[in-house]
């Protein structure tokens, strides 16, 4: 009885022990993240980078996606890039890591990259409103109307009086020579904003 109530008691010691040192380590991280928050708050990305590499863990995905934005904002893509990757590999499924390794390949030029990932979120969620419209406004740029479409016709599906969408789809449809239905959509887009110069320059022209 004597040698189960030891067990007992090395058990509990041992729990709180662990206890104790995972509250320890989860303040230690908090005030380093307040800390971060608030040097970047000031404007000093480098400073908030740094708050956080001083008790920086390889297999924390908090920290992996905060360094990868505060890498980007200061401009260093690579370093930002890596971070986000390895945040993706932490947790495979994550759309925002995702849109986040977005920000420096897009500013660095590296579109096919870029393309890439938001293939990547939209086999995780095809309805992603963000990156279909954002499908849709790269290949309307790259004049490739009807992949660009196809895109933005989930987006006003999903937000029938959302200004962005109805208007980008009214200039797709305009695009593609599909005059009354960019008709119905520029004027649409004037019932949600009223006097807007794109909507009036996209009848302009259809008249």
């Amino acid at each position: 009885m004597d040698l189960l109530r030891k067990i007992i008691l090395s058990i509990l010691i041992l729990f709180i022990t662990v206890f104790a040192l995972n509250a320890q380590d989860y303040q230690t991280q908090i005030d380093a993240f307040k800390q971060s928050y608030a040097d970047e708050y000031a404007g000093d990305y480098s400073k908030a980078a740094e708050d956080l590499k001083a008790i920086y863990d390889a297999e924390s995905y908090a920290q992996n996606i905060r360094l990868g934005w505060l890498s980007y904002m200061q401009g260093l893509f690579n370093e930002s890039m890596a971070y986000y990757q390895k945040s993706i590999s932490l947790m495979p499924l994550s759309i925002e890591a995702r849109l986040g390794y977005a920000l420096p390949t897009s500013a660095s030029g590296n579109w096919d990259a870029v393309i890439n990932k938001y293939h990547e979120i939209l086999k995780i969620d095809p309805q992603n409103s963000l990156v279909n419209y954002r499908m849709a406004s790269y290949y309307y740029n790259q004049q490739n109307y009807t992949t660009a479409y196809g895109y933005i016709e989930k987006v006003v599906n999903l937000y029938p009086f959302d200004y962005d969408g109805t208007i980008l789809m009214a200039w797709i449809e305009l695009k593609l020579g599909k005059l009354r239905e960019a008709k119905v959509l520029f004027n649409k887009a004037l019932m949600i904003r009223p006097n807007d110069v794109s909507a009036l320059e996209g009848l302009k022209q259809i008249q």
